[in-house]
C-alpha cells in the first residue's frame, strides 16, 4: 500500500433480531394479566375496562382502573430478560415488538420498540382522529376533567382496547419480514391480528419461542423451543446467541 493511501474496510452486518414479547415478559416484574385468570383482570371483567363501549359507559371507572395499572407499571422494574434483551444490541441489530403496554423494555434499555398495543404511559384523545397525537403523561393519573386534548376532548389511556383497530400493525410486517432471528417471549399466540404477524418471518429467519407451555402453542415446525419462563428462557439463549 502507497503512503498515504486508506484503506476503507466494507461495512459490518450486524444480524438483525426482532423480539416479539407477550404479557409473560411482564409477569415476572409483577405485572399481572388477565387471561390467567378466567378474564378477569384485577377483578375487573375486561368487557367494563377495556372496550371503546365500556369508556362511553362509564368512562370515570376505566380512567381509574387504568390510572391503577399505570401506578403499577411505574413502581415496577424490567426484569433480567428485559435487560437481556437490551444487552443484545452489543452484537445485533434489535427491534422489539410487543404486546405490552408497559415501558419497561425502554427503562431497561432497547432503542428501538413498537407498542401494538399503545403504551400506557402516554394518553390520546377520545375523540376523531385519535392516533394523530399521543401525550406523555406526568406521573400516574389523568384526570377525566382536567385533562383535555387540543380539540377539546378528555385524554384517555393510549391502549388498544378490544375491538379497536391495531394501527401498528401495518407497521410492523416489514420489521419481522427482515429478521434474521425471531424471539418470541412470552405470548400465547392466541390474540390477533398481533398473533399473525409470525407467519410475516423469512423462510430462512431462525425463530425460536420462550414460553412455560411452548409445548401447547401451535407454531411452525421449524421454531426451536425453550419451555420455560421468561428470564431462565432469556437467559439460555442471550448465552446461545452471544456465543
Amino acid at each position: 500500500m502507497k503512503a498515504g493511501q486508506l484503506l476503507f474496510s466494507l461495512p459490518f452486518y450486524m444480524k438483525k433480531i426482532v423480539v416479539f414479547s407477550g404479557a409473560g415478559m411482564s409477569a415476572e416484574s409483577g405485572i399481572s394479566t388477565f387471561r390467567d385468570s378466567n378474564g378477569l383482570w384485577e377483578n375487573h371483567n375486561i368487557n367494563e375496562v377495556a372496550t371503546p363501549e365500556a369508556w362511553k359507559a362509564n368512562p370515570l371507572l376505566v380512567q381509574e382502573f387504568y390510572n391503577v395499572r399505570r401506578k403499577n407499571i411505574i413502581d415496577a422494574h424490567p426484569n433480567k430478560a428485559h435487560e437481556l434483551i437490551a444487552q443484545l444490541e452489543v452484537k445485533f441489530d434489535v427491534c422489539v415488538i410487543t404486546q405490552n403496554i408497559d415501558d419497561l423494555h425502554e427503562r431497561a434499555g432497547s432503542s428501538i420498540v413498537y407498542h401494538l398495543h399503545g403504551n400506557i404511559r402516554y394518553a390520546k384523545s377520545s375523540g376523531p382522529n385519535q392516533e394523530k397525537a399521543y401525550y406523555p403523561i406526568e406521573g400516574a393519573t389523568l384526570d377525566l376533567e382536567k385533562d383535555i386534548c387540543p380539540d377539546g376532548y378528555p385524554l384517555r389511556p393510549h391502549v388498544v382496547w378490544f375491538g379497536e383497530s391495531v394501527p401498528m400493525y401495518e407497521v410492523v410486517i416489514p420489521v419481522i419480514a427482515a429478521a434474521d432471528v425471531l424471539i418470541i417471549i412470552g405470548t400465547s399466540l392466541n390474540v390477533y391480528p398481533a398473533a399473525g404477524l409470525i407467519h410475516h418471518c423469512s423462510p430462512s429467519c431462525q425463530a425460536y419461542l420462550i414460553d412455560p407451555k411452548a409445548s401447547e402453542i401451535n407454531i411452525p415446525p421449524n421454531y426451536n423451543v425453550i419451555e420455560e419462563n421468561a428470564v431462565a428462557g432469556m437467559t439460555q439463549l442471550f448465552n446461545k446467541l452471544m456465543e
